[in-house]
């Protein structure tokens, strides 16, 4: 069963929706902005749910048949747009799957609903078609954009819907999630949470990814040897992590997580507060090799390199670059 109580974090989302749906003052438009998996569509998909929802008091209530067809995602009066194109949301498929659709009334629910993920992904003739709808809705008509990015959307779409950010959900709360609900074990759900900065949805893939921990494992022993490898070696070894389905990026956040854990340990000498710590013999080691200012420049030169392969700089030369700089600082 799914219901508002399972939304971890978000209270402001949850607030608003509650308050929208006990008011009945349902808006025809909703934006929800956030990070890739940090749970826009489960919001999406429990709201939906309780707009549908057949029963009196809590909605959703999990039970009715619009609750169970929605579960299933067969609730005929909840719409996901779908695009065949895999980086872009064409004006065909807006048309095709809301436009031309909106105007036959709801087969069996009080309201239609259609939910676009990826929004940000429509095309700016994609957008315009759905302002059509926005402009004019049928009462019984409720659009949800799902986006990473809400400056892609045309200023008069935004000016037509509620925008509803979602915001980084609290550590401890997203420790408790993994280790309560997920069983992970304690110096795990450390990792997975210190790695996933507020987003449940990542901290949860984590957890359950036997890729993330053989990246993490090479990582660390990338680190733990670097200044005892040559730079082919180097090279070779992070040619590897391509391999892997895991994001580059998140190969570089475990590498900044594990510096974060030299410094904090060459500062306080506490064990307590460290991500790694199992590995604290090697950490020590780093901690007492690396001054103050190696490590921040090595911190730096991780921030740098993410972005120039977010700038698409050639990979062999950015990881080139970094690996120097940790030689030399870390």
């Amino acid at each position: 069963m799914a219901n508002f109580n399972d939304i971890i974090g978000q209270e402001q989302i949850k607030e608003h929706l509650r308050n929208a749906l006990d008011t009945k003052k349902i808006s025809h438009a909703y934006i929800i902005n956030g990070e890739k998996a940090s749970g826009k569509e489960f919001i999406a998909k429990i709201f939906a749910m309780a707009l549908q929802c057949e029963e009196d008091g809590d909605k959703p209530c999990g039970q009715c048949h619009s609750c169970k067809q929605a579960l299933s995602c067969n609730q005929p009066d909840i719409i996901r747009v779908s695009h065949e194109k895999p980086n872009a949301i064409s004006v065909d498929d807006i048309r095709a799957q809301i436009n031309s659709d909106v105007a036959i009334k709801p087969y069996s629910s009080p309201y239609k609903i259609y939910i676009v993920n990826e929004a940000e992904k429509m095309t700016v003739q994609a957008q315009n078609a759905i302002l059509k709808t926005l402009e004019e809705p049928p009462e019984y008509a409720v659009i949800m954009l799902l986006t990473t990015n809400v400056d892609s959307l045309l200023p008069t779409i935004l000016s037509r819907c509620v925008v509803l950010n979602m915001k980084p959900v609290a550590d401890a709360q997203i420790r408790k999630y993994l280790m309560e609900q997920l069983q992970v074990p304690d110096y795990k759900a450390e990792v997975c949470v210190a790695f996933a900065r507020g987003n449940v949805g990542k901290a949860k893939v984590l957890a359950s990814s036997e890729e993330f921990e053989n990246v993490k494992t090479e990582a660390l022993s990338l680190l733990k040897y670097i200044q005892d490898m040559e730079l082919h070696e180097i090279v070779a070894a992070v040619k590897k992590i391509n391999e892997y389905k895991l994001e580059i990026s998140d190969y570089l956040d475990i590498m900044a997580i594990w510096y974060r854990d030299v410094l904090l340990f060459k500062a306080t000498n506490d064990i307590n507060h460290l991500v790694f710590r199992e590995e604290l013999q090697a950490l020590r080691q780093v901690a007492t090799r690396s001054s103050y200012e190696g490590i921040e420049i090595v911190l730096q030169a991780l921030d740098k390199a993410k972005n120039r392969l977010n700038a698409n700089v050639n990979f062999d030369l950015t990881m080139e670059l970094l690996f120097l700089e940790i030689k030399e600082n870390g």
